[in-house]
């Protein structure tokens, strides 16, 4: 059995694509640029805020200036209303429920800036008790370094074999791998099965029940 499960928050524990869409939206239309439909944002996130910026953003556009004028205007609109379309994927209550009654750790890692990270989880898993609730922080590397697993795994005590990784994208599977920790890509996510499949992932699974009995299997 895993003494600790890591899980990524965009996309795995939370469907937040909605609000990160309008969010983004609505700073890209202040700043006189195109729009985007919400579903184009599945393939913008999971390398933190700035990357996002800079995919939605026009090409020949791509400056750190209009990044950084894009993100003066996202960061007040989303710390706002971030909690408006997002919500808990189905089943994901009850297998934190499930991974808690086994005495298991639990622990977010997130490309999401800090203080939003630590937001959305407060607010939609309250009643769990989280090792850590990481997100991009300034000086540390975003994932796929794995630099924010080994932090968790520092304050948790726990070691790499006892550690297992869910993720939705194939950012998630690279920073396990880089961790040389045991990954499970999930498939609701924002990304593909074959963005998990070209990028390590040990499993995928399709439910949350398949998490529950990986974490609990005595054996892997």
């Amino acid at each position: 059995m895993k003494k600790l499960v890591i899980f990524d928050l965009d996309g795995t524990l939370l469907d937040t694509v909605a609000d990160l869409a309008h969010s983004t939206n609505y700073a890209l239309e202040l700043c006189g640029f195109p729009v985007h439909p919400v579903s184009a944002y599945k393939q913008f996130v999971g390398n933190g805020i700035n990357k996002l910026f800079e995919r939605a953003l026009p090409e020949g556009m791509k400056t750190e200036e209009n990044v950084l004028k894009i993100r003066s205007y996202f960061v007040p609109y989303y710390n706002e209303h971030n909690m408006e379309a997002s919500a808990p994927y189905p089943g994901i209550l009850s297998l934190l429920n499930t991974l808690r009654e086994k005495g298991i750790q639990l622990a977010v890692a997130s490309n999401k800036y800090q203080t939003a990270t630590e937001a959305l989880v407060n607010h939609y898993f309250s009643e769990f008790s989280f090792t850590a609730v990481l997100g991009q922080r300034e000086g540390i590397p975003v994932k796929p370094d794995p630099s924010i697993v080994y932090e968790i795994l520092q304050r948790a005590g726990v070691r790499k074999e006892d550690t297992l990784y869910v993720g939705d994208s194939g950012v998630d599977m690279q920073t396990a791998f880089r961790a040389g920790i045991i990954s499970a890509g999930v498939t609701w996510g924002f990304r593909p099965r074959a963005d998990l499949e070209e990028n390590q992932a040990v499993y995928i699974v399709d439910t949350t029940e398949e998490i529950a009995a990986l974490a609990l299997a005595t054996h892997g």
